[in-house]
């Protein structure tokens, strides 16, 4: 290579390394890693795992169809060769070790290693579990259970099966829908079922239920709660479940069967779950990814993904079956490539993981440089944020953490952090608020002096009085009488014009206004948009296209239902109606900036009144301008709403048929451009 050239990319890798030093930078595999960030939205990172080898068979065995794999204290593998009817021993570096299979052996689906060294085997075609010891001699069977609580048409169909210490077996059962079988081990007696997936009640489902008949709700397949997929358990008992189209597909479920995780991210069609040196959750899905989660549901990677077909390393055509050995290194089981492939964690992985085990551990201090570190290499990596701020939280250095919360997006602790670090502010100026108040005092008596000498508010107040005259700004302010005197000001408004279109639209720009600032600028704590992500113009057309098509199918009703007001009077009540709006936001949005959690409730209560007090005013805004009864309004107001939704359908269609011709159009000329550049 010729020198000039190797120093223009020696510099070239200095500067990006000096420009960019966050930059993320992923390791040449086929696959890309992903994190989640404080949002809940994927976030790539670097590589966090990479293949270490593929075992496509032990010695000259090869797999079919297996479906389940297991590692043993031992460090060997045990695969579930379903296709071969057997189970399969062996070494991570591919020798065969044994062979288990029994003539009952149908069609083993599930494999699971007791703490007593017993392999217990489901078989969906057998409808039995089998137990061997580890030499592969048979030593029990379960079949289905005889006990009435068990039910005559509940199915016994084992597909995945785990034992826990106190040797109760779980067994899941295809298309049993009443939850995991336990089954006491000693004496094969039904102990009953263990946490049931739930039904989702939709708002349909609750209509089908006021209106059918128990036989016709009995053949509805969507009020039956799915079975789960796949199961473990851990070394303290807890157990690991995974379900395909349910609302939490991946659950750790303690003793009473409550589930312990809300996770944010979560793929809709999980296959298998393990846990690893760190209690850390690895959830592989049927279409190739591997999830990597802490022990309490927050994502650390994803990676992995389907083959296009190319038989690329990495990639996979299916996983059945995830395992995780003590060096935590990741087995995923491939029926369709009938092949396991081994991923080890990369430094960026050990290091995150380092980080979490001092933090884990307690260790706080001793944290910190780990997740300074991994901040270092991807400062997106928002867990890192959050680990960090736990730690500097712990180490009662409340700025600090407030900074790395906020990070992170992690409301909980910035409002913890935040709450420390007002009270700290209150300690150290308590003093200096208190000679503030005496000094206001103080000015306020030589104030009122001054004013007895000279006049000089009442020389403010009579201009103000005469400002008010000036026609635009007096109907401006005659919003002020909708909070003393709402039935007379629309009275007003309707007979004395004290409103014009022209402060009614002023006032709905301010309103818009505030929307964008309650929006945009309320505290950290109470905004639910992410920072840095504005659309005005989304925002723009949400407020004035909702505002405009409530008050113009309004009047539509009125006039067509013997209304007397006029559009001028309609659209002046309605803005002026969201008067309390105006006067008490402005102060809810600033108060949001120090408020914490603790005192979430009075802003809750705060918002719950203005709108409130907004929906009655407009409520007699329509009975007083109409001359309506109380029963003719609520009628309005109902077919008011449907209007609404009758408007929001025609819009729709006319913006997917206007989509449609411009797709048409743009189709036709770009033929055309293709057609002459090809004459």
């Amino acid at each position: 290579m010729n020198k000039r050239i190797k120093i223009v990319i020696i510099i070239s890798l200095l500067l990006s390394t000096l420009l960019f030093p966050n930059s993320v930078v992923v390791a040449n595999t086929a696959y890309k890693t992903f994190t989640e960030d404080g949002y809940g939205n994927y976030v790539e990172t670097q590589t966090a795992y990479t293949v270490r080898d593929t075992i496509v068979q032990f010695e000259q065995e090869s797999f079919s169809q297996s479906e389940d794999l297991k590692i043993g204290r031992d460090g060997l593998l045990y695969v579930a060769d379903t296709g071969n009817r057997r189970i399969i021993v062996g070494t991570r570096q591919g020798e065969l070790v044994r062979i288990i299979e029994t003539e009952e052996m149908q069609r083993p689906t599930g494999i699971f290693l007791s703490e007593d060294d017993k392999i217990y085997v489901a078989d969906e075609v057998a409808a039995k579990i089998f137990v061997f010891n580890l030499e592969g001699e048979l030593l029990d069977e379960y079949e289905r259970p005889d006990s009435p609580l068990f039910g005559a048409s509940s199915s016994f169909v084992p597909e995945k099966v785990a034992v826990d210490r106190r040797d109760n077996i779980y067994v899941i059962s295809r298309g049993n829908s009443n939850g995991i079988i336990q089954i006491n081990a000693n004496n094969g007696e039904f102990i009953g079922y263990f946490a049931p997936n739930r039904t989702a009640v939709s708002p349909l489902t609750m209509f089908r239920r006021a209106i059918f008949t128990e036989e016709q709700l009995s053949r509805m397949i969507d009020m039956i709660p799915p079975t789960a997929n796949n199961l473990n358990i851990d070394e303290k008992g807890l157990v690991y479940t995974v379900t395909q189209g349910v609302a939490d597909p991946i659950r750790k479920l303690n003793v009473a069967g409550n589930n312990l995780l809300d996770l944010k991210v979560a793929d809709s069609f999980p296959s298998s779950i393990d846990t690893g040196s760190l209690e850390n959750i690895f959830v592989a899905s049927e279409h190739g990814f591997i999830y990597e989660y802490t022990s309490e549901g927050n994502l650390l990677f994803v990676f992995g993904g389907r083959d296009d077909g190319r038989q690329r390393v990495g990639l996979f055509g299916k996983i059945s079956a995830i395992a995780i050995d003590q060096d935590d290194i990741i087995y995923a089981l491939d029926p369709e490539k009938n092949q396991i492939q081994l991923f080890q964690p990369t430094e960026f992985a050990n290091t995150v993981h380092d980080a979490l085990n001092l933090y884990q551990n307690g260790d706080y201090t001793a944290s910190k440089e780990p997740w300074q570190e991994v901040i270092r290499l991807n400062s997106l990596f928002d867990f890192a944020n959050l680990g960090l701020g736990e730690a500097y939280f712990k180490e009662e250095n409340y700025d600090l953490a407030l900074e790395q919360f906020r990070q992170a997006k992690y409301k909980d602790g910035y409002s913890d952090a935040f709450w420390e670090v007002r009270n700290l502010w209150m300690r150290e100026n308590i003093i200096y608020l208190i000679y503030l108040v005496i000094a206001a005092l103080v000015i306020k008596k030589i104030g009122q002096r001054i004013e007895r000498k000279y006049h000089i508010l009442h020389r403010w107040k009579k201009r103000y009085e005469e400002s008010e005259r000036i026609s635009f700004i007096k109907q401006v302010l005659f919003l002020k009488n909708l909070i003393r005197h709402p039935i007379d000001s629309f009275y007003s408004i309707k007979y004395e014009n004290k409103t014009s279109l022209l402060s009614a639209t002023f006032l709905m720009g301010l309103f818009f206004v505030l929307f964008i600032l309650d929006k945009y600028y309320a505290g950290f704590i109470f905004s639910n948009v992410e920072e840095g992500d504005f659309r005005l113009g989304s925002d723009f057309a949400l407020v004035f296209g909702l505002l405009l098509l409530t008050i113009i199918s309004n009047y539509l009703i009125c006039t067509i239902n013997d209304g007397e007001a006029k559009f001028k009077d309609l659209y002046s009540g309605f803005i002026y109606s969201f008067a309390p709006y105006f006067f008490i936001k402005p102060f809810l949005i600033l108060i949001s900036n120090i408020f914490t959690y603790n005192e979430m409730y009075l802003l809750q209560f705060a918002n719950v009144f203005i709108y409130t007090w907004v929906g009655v005013l407009v409520f007699l805004m329509i009975k007083e301008i109409n001359d309506y009864s109380m029963k003719e309004t609520i009628k309005i107001i109902l077919l008011t709403i449907f209007t609404m939704l009758i408007g929001v359908l025609l819009l729709f269609i006319v913006y997917v048929l206007v989509s449609q011709m411009l797709s048409f159009v743009v189709s036709i000329f770009n033929e055309g451009v293709f057609r002459f550049e090809n004459r």
